[in-house]
């Protein structure tokens, strides 16, 4: 039995039209995801439709087209191989009214792959205010993924194309807001590559004489290397938890004929095994799981990082929604909360936050309105000391401790008992005006659960 590689969940972000799907779908095709048959399959009907540039974004979204007609439960998930590691691709879209699944989809990656675009004029629009590039970075950062590589895309388009000038400029810019949200530029590599003529993904670049390859500088020892795919072994494996108890929060739930309910989602931490009797918070509902799916394939232990599908017995897919947290009935089962005490960072908001303020919170799966219910204490961002009591109102780029509570059933638990449950982004005017991490949850005990018979 050959020994599994390890499991990574990559998200890919960037703005619309920086060529994400492009990028992906080469990476797959190339390294295993897809067969030629399919592919040239594709190829055709892409070319027939006039959009043979598309040939490869066309693979994720074909797939992702036959997803959507049901036959498999899966988000839009690729797997792929390196030399050392299984990657699951989890493309997060790029349009605003995106950024909701861009965060559901974040909220479960290990490493953050930003594709910037160097084609002339697209840079400036992803990397501008209102573009999504920064939103996405930040949130990428926020939610917990603290490995981030930045593809510099389209190469091939730059004026000259391959142009070390356009790279170069790239660079500094990402880089520069890229320190601001927090991450160490010395541990970001940046690779120029040509998503749609393969440019220096696989195969080292020829037509790039100039770049002299990327580095990353790490406390495990530095990495370096010319190509994306040596950028993707170069990954950090996350350490995860399967001594704490069962936390996966739902992505979705499907109703599946023959086969009943199916939630889907990532585990956090802790293991799932068919038998288990679940937890559902804040359904309050609690269901033996009959068997598990990864992949298409059964499972008998799943384990954190897993993408799974599992069925349970006697329970309606409508009674479950994505959200939800799964967790062991018997160890430490989630429960709703009241109120919750946490840490925000306001970002971009036009006027003032005040107390009573109530934008969307997107945590881990779930968005649920929260309302601000009292601002506790401002403190500075980088020290954490507190600088006033009971604050009259936070502006931009304040930070402060913050009660708040949800305005209907919620799950979610503190960052230091289970990190992925305890980070969140606010949203309102259809942007990201705070981040946070929650630092104590005030469990909702009055309510027993209902059982389903």
């Amino acid at each position: 039995m050959v020994k599994e590689k390890t499991h990574i969940n990559m998200v890919v972000i960037g703005h619309v039209d920086s060529g994400k799907s492009t990028t992906t779908g080469h990476l797959v095709y190339k390294c295993g995801g897809i067969d030629q048959r399919k592919l040239e399959k594709f190829e055709t009907a892409a070319a027939q439709m006039g959009k043979s540039s598309f040939k490869f974004a066309w693979v994720l979204d074909k797939l992702k087209a036959e997803r959507e007609r049901g036959i498999t439960i899966d988000i839009s998930l690729l797997k792929f191989n390196t030399q050392k590691y299984t990657m699951t691709i989890i493309d997060a879209p790029g349009h605003r009214d995106f950024i909701k699944n861009m965060i559901t989809g974040t909220s479960q990656a290990d490493v953050a792959l930003l594709v910037v675009s160097a084609a002339k004029g697209e840079y400036e629009a992803g990397v501008s205010r209102s573009g999504q590039t920064r939103e996405h970075a930040l949130l990428a950062y926020t939610l917990g993924v603290k490995q981030i590589i930045v593809c510099v895309n389209k190469m091939d388009l730059t004026e000259p194309p391959y142009s070390q000038k356009r790279f170069d400029e790239v660079v500094r810019g990402v880089n520069g807001f890229l320190k601001k949200i927090g991450y160490e530029a010395a541990t970001v590599p940046f690779v120029p590559i040509s998503g749609w003529t393969g440019e220096n993904m696989i195969t080292a670049t020829q037509r790039m004489p100039w770049f002299q390859g990327w580095k990353s500088r790490r406390r495990e020892g530095n990495a370096s290397g010319r190509t994306l795919l040596e950028v993707l072994d170069s990954i950090q494996p996350p350490v995860r938890t399967t001594s704490k108890p069962l936390r996966l929060p739902l992505q979705d739930v499907y109703k599946i004929g023959g086969v009943g309910t199916v939630p889907v989602g990532k585990i956090e931490c802790g293991v799932l095994k068919p038998g288990m009797t679940l937890m559902f918070s804040p359904a309050k509902i609690t269901a033996e799981v009959k068997s598990i799916e990864m992949h298409h394939q059964g499972l008998e232990t799943a384990l954190p990082g897993h993408n799974v599908g599992f069925n349970i017995k006697n329970v309606a897919a409508k009674n479950l929604r994505r959200g939800d947290v799964a967790g062991n009935a018997q160890q430490d089962p989630p429960s709703d909360v009241i109120s919750f005490e946490a840490q925000v960072i306001i970002l971009n908001h036009p006027g003032q936050v005040k107390a009573g303020y109530s934008p969307v919170l997107d945590c881990h799966t779930a968005h649920v309105t929260c309302r601000f219910a009292e601002l506790k204490e401002k403190i500075d961002r980088r020290t954490g000391n507190k600088l006033e009591d009971h604050p009259q109102a936070l502006m931009s780029g304040d930070a402060a401790t913050v009660t708040l509570v949800p305005i209907k059933p919620m799950c979610v638990e503190s960052f230091f008992t289970y990190p992925p449950l305890g980070r969140f982004a606010a949203r309102d005017l259809k942007q990201t005006v705070a981040v946070g991490v929650i630092k104590s949850v005030q469990k909702d005990q009055g309510s027993k659960p209902a059982q389903k018979k």
